[in-house]
């Protein structure tokens, strides 16, 4: 008989080809082997309540009495729809005591082994309180966004209970590990242990003629893939774009994604005098990527540390691209060490430096016996890290 894992997250697709990262869901599907999967998840207006999907079973909790306004786990993520929206603060108490009761009905239904919940907060401190009540197991999985873009006493205090009482503490970069380290406790055991990338989806096969014809691409493609939000730095991509255009007239990058900085990005573009050469896609479903990825020339990723230290905790993304076969271009910010080796498999630069990313972008297309040589380094390295087979197996060990 298979042990039952309770999977515990606010991030996780409402529906088939959603545009939310896949990454709790693709995680969850591969433990179906040696597991019985249940999902527990907020709610959202128009997915099922109950459902089945690739053998795991599906929950989605509600958290307000009018469904319509029940957004604040949206595409976008918690934090982000707080900071977008202030009256969402309003929705945090009956999001919080909805989770509480969820994962108490829940256990008491399905009697899990162990629970694993995504993010300390909320998920992981109200997991920590069924273990008080209920004497359950379980394993967290930190993304980065719990330890970097939330702060203060009181906080830190919920992490460390948080963690402390945890039977195991997995964190998807050693830069969180670190972060953990230095401000919360020293002596944590924490499994670094990053999601992981589907190599039979993203790889260099994907590659589509047709989505340069689309977008009238005639010279090199560039491309970004991500949140339009302040922490992926995409402003100073924008204003490298002119001395990159001055040398490759017909480059053009391609940024694929939505968020709250859309208008003010497009209005960069066309005061720098670049509309032609940089267009927005929005969202794109998660099955469409491969390709954009494989087809692309260039990845770029300046992502930066934004004021109270909020940053990337991994970049899944980088992976995508990399294994692809894009070059990939990224800051020198810790998640990204653990991904790119500068010079053989892509390159880091310095953030918040538009110079420095028009001087590589330059530099790669003067240069494509490089490129192609990065590029398959790439290629064969990620796969070797952070393919799922891999990945998911060693989650197994943690779960068991």
């Amino acid at each position: 008989m298979k042990k039952k894992v309770l999977v515990f997250t606010s991030t996780f697709p409402r529906w088939k080809n959603d545009t939310i990262p896949p990454f709790v869901y693709e995680l969850s599907k591969r433990l179906t082997s040696d597991f019985d999967i249940t999902v527990l998840t907020p709610n959202f207006p128009g997915a099922k309540k109950d459902e089945i999907v690739d053998g795991m079973k599906i929950h989605r909790f509600r958290y307000f009495p009018i469904e319509k306004f029940e957004k604040f786990a949206s595409h976008e993520g918690i934090l982000p729809t707080l900071k977008k929206n202030k009256l969402y603060y309003l929705m945090v108490p009956f999001f919080l005591l909805s989770e509480f009761f969820a994962l108490r009905k829940q256990i008491k239904k399905e009697k899990p082994g162990v629970i694993h919940a995504h993010w300390i907060i909320p998920q992981g401190i109200i997991t920590a309180l069924m273990k008080k009540f209920y004497g359950i197991d379980y394993v967290i999985t930190t993304h980065g966004g719990d330890i970097f873009g939330l702060s203060g006493k009181l906080l830190t205090i919920i992490k460390k209970i948080t963690l402390k009482n945890a039977k195991k503490i997995t964190v998807v970069s050693n830069a969180i590990k670190k972060e953990i380290n230095n401000k919360i406790g020293p002596n944590l055991n924490i499994n670094i242990l990053p999601m992981g990338v589907d190599s039979k989806l993203f790889n260099p096969n994907k590659k589509d003629i047709n989505l340069k014809k689309k977008y009238n691409i005639n010279g090199d493609f560039l491309l970004f893939v991500g949140r339009l939000a302040e922490k992926k730095g995409i402003k100073y991509l924008i204003k490298a774009m002119p001395s990159i255009i001055e040398k490759f007239p017909n480059t053009k990058l391609i940024i694929v994604g939505s968020g709250p900085l859309k208008n003010e990005l497009k209005i960069l573009r066309d005061k720098l005098k670049v509309k032609k050469n940089i267009i927005f896609t929005g969202a794109i479903q998660n099955k469409e990527l491969p390709k954009y990825y494989s087809t692309a020339d260039i990845f770029i990723g300046p992502s930066i540390e934004v004021e109270g230290g909020d940053r990337e905790g991994f970049g899944l993304t980088f992976v995508e691209a990399g294994m692809s076969g894009c070059m990939v271009i990224a800051t020198n910010l810790g998640a990204m060490e653990d991904i790119i080796e500068n010079n053989k498999t892509g390159f880091i630069i310095k953030q918040k430096n538009s110079k420095e990313i028009s001087a590589k972008v330059i530099d790669l297309l003067d240069d494509k016996k490089k490129q192609k040589e990065i590029q398959k380094n790439s290629i064969t390295e990620l796969t070797k890290k952070f393919d799922w087979n891999f990945i998911s197996k060693r989650y197994e060990k943690i779960l068991k």
